[in-house]
């Protein structure tokens, strides 16, 4: 956890803006939160051609969304933070207006989270989760780490 989905509207991004993308969220949440970069995961999706509607019109121009689930028990100023410094990369990176930047932080509570085959530890507790983890487990999200 986190995992961030990057939706793109009328805005292809190739693999070189993906990337840069997926290394600022990753540094932006690390740096945020505390949290591990091994557990943060960016997916990219497209909109196909009118099949992103507002107020049941078809969207013509180019909008991002980004819709991030993140570990409960974080405050409201490390998500707002978190929120602004996303919306402010995701405006840099695509050169859109902040106005067709979209961002939303959804939690979950760690205990109802798998990954990497094993429930998520409560914020604050990665070490000793990390700890814990079979040493072939360790080994890789280690070479994960950034």
């Amino acid at each position: 956890m986190p995992t961030y989905t990057v939706i793109s509207s009328n805005l292809e991004l190739d693999e070189r803006k993906k990337k840069s993308i997926a290394e600022g969220i990753t540094k932006i949440h690390s740096k945020t939160t505390g949290a591990n970069t091994y557990f943060a995961q960016v997916i990219f999706n497209e909109t196909k051609k009118n099949s992103h509607f507002m107020g049941g019109k078809v969207i013509r121009d180019e909008q991002i969304y980004l819709n991030g689930q993140i570990r409960a028990g974080r405050s409201k100023e490390i998500k707002d933070d978190l929120i602004d410094q996303l919306k402010k990369l995701l405006a840099k990176e695509t050169e859109l207006d902040q106005s067709n930047v979209w961002v939303y932080i959804v939690d979950l509570e760690p205990s109802q989270m798998v990954e990497y085959g094993e429930v998520l530890p409560v914020s604050g507790q990665e070490k000793v989760w990390f700890e814990n983890l079979p040493e072939k487990l360790r080994k890789k999200l280690r070479s994960l780490e950034s």
